[in-house]
C-alpha cells in the first residue's frame, strides 16, 4: 500500500478506527455515497459488486459525505439504518466527512492528487448540474455523490469514475475485473 494512502487515520461509522493499511492486498473501491441524491439507488449495484467479488479480494468502502446539495443531512445511525433497510449495504460504511473544498478530509485530498481526472462523461454531467443552477466542481475535486476511486491490490489508485458511471457500467466492471486479474 502506497504510505499516505494507507497511514490514513479512518473513521468508521460505528466510531471504530480503520486505516486502508488494514485492507492491504485487496482491490479497493472507494466511493462518496449519499442518501438523498439522484444516484443513491446505485448503493444496490454497489452492494452487488461487492458481493459479487469480494471473496475475490474486492471490497467497496462508502464515504457518506453532505457536500452536495445537503443530500446526506443524516446521522451516523439514520445513515447506516437507510443503507440496510433500503439496499441491504453489506460493505464498510466510514464516518460522514467532506470529500471536497478545503476541509476535505485527508484521503479524498490523497486520491484526487493521485488520481486527478475522472473517466467516464463528466462533462455531461457538470452541464446538468448547471442546468439546475448548480456549480459544479472542476477537476481535481470530487464532482458529486457517487464518484469512484479504483486503487490496486499494492495501494495505487488506478482509476477514477465520474458520478454517474454506475456500478454495472461495463469502463468499472472491468476495471475491477483487470485490478482482481493482477496478482498482488
Amino acid at each position: 500500500m502506497v504510505d499516505d494512502l494507507a497511514a490514513v487515520a479512518l473513521t468508521r461509522l460505528d466510531g471504530s478506527g480503520d486505516s486502508l493499511a488494514n485492507h492491504a492486498g485487496k482491490v479497493l473501491l472507494v466511493v462518496n455515497v449519499a442518501s438523498q441524491c439522484g444516484l443513491t439507488p446505485q448503493y444496490e449495484g454497489l452492494e452487488a459488486l461487492y458481493t459479487t467479488y469480494r471473496d475475490q479480494g474486492f471490497e467497496v468502502l462508502g464515504f457518506p459525505a453532505n457536500d452536495f446539495g445537503n443530500q446526506e443531512p443524516g446521522s451516523a445511525e439514520e445513515i447506516s439504518e437507510f443503507c440496510k433497510v433500503n439496499y441491504g449495504v453489506s460493505f464498510p460504511l466510514f464516518a460522514k466527512a467532506p470529500v471536497s473544498g478545503e476541509d476535505k478530509q485527508p484521503l479524498y485530498a490523497a486520491l484526487t492528487a493521485a488520481e486527478p481526472i475522472k473517466q467516464g462523461p463528466a462533462d455531461e454531467f457538470r452541464t446538468k448540474l448547471k442546468s439546475y443552477g448548480i456549480t459544479p466542481n472542476e477537476d481535481p475535486e470530487v464532482l458529486w455523490n457517487f464518484e469512484k476511486f479504483l486503487i490496486s491490490r499494492d495501494g495505487q489508485v488506478v482509476s477514477r469514475f465520474a458520478p454517474v458511471v454506475g456500478p454495472n457500467d461495463p469502463l468499472l466492471v472491468d476495471a475491477i475485473k483487470d485490478e482482481l486479474a493482477k496478482v498482488g
